[in-house]
């Protein structure tokens, strides 16, 4: 199941989120350290949507903004930081 992933950027950080009837209800955020460097610091995701993937298409939908925009990734967050450690594939984002 795909689901419509949203993206807030403001200069201090951001989120890629979920929201259904304005309800938010999965979003990994991050904050910026400086214009080409992002560290993912939070994933979440309601439990309603667990183990439908929608965690990972918040990190491919902030994968291909980073690749798009030339920036880097710290990802301290536990979750992100799992993928990564699990996908050589998305590594070329890796600061």
């Amino acid at each position: 199941m795909s689901h419509t992933i949203q993206h807030d950027d403001q200069p201090k950080g951001g989120a890629f989120f979920f929201d259904l009837n304005g309800l938010r209800l999965a979003e990994m955020t991050y904050s910026r350290t400086n214009p080409q460097l992002i560290i993912i610091d939070h994933t979440d995701v309601d439990d309603a949507l667990r183990g439908q993937g929608v965690g990972r298409e918040l990190l491919n939908a902030l994968v291909t903004w980073v690749r798009a925009d030339g920036i880097k990734v710290v990802p301290l967050c536990p979750y992100a930081k799992s993928q990564f450690d699990k996908d050589a594939s998305i590594r070329d984002v890796l600061n």
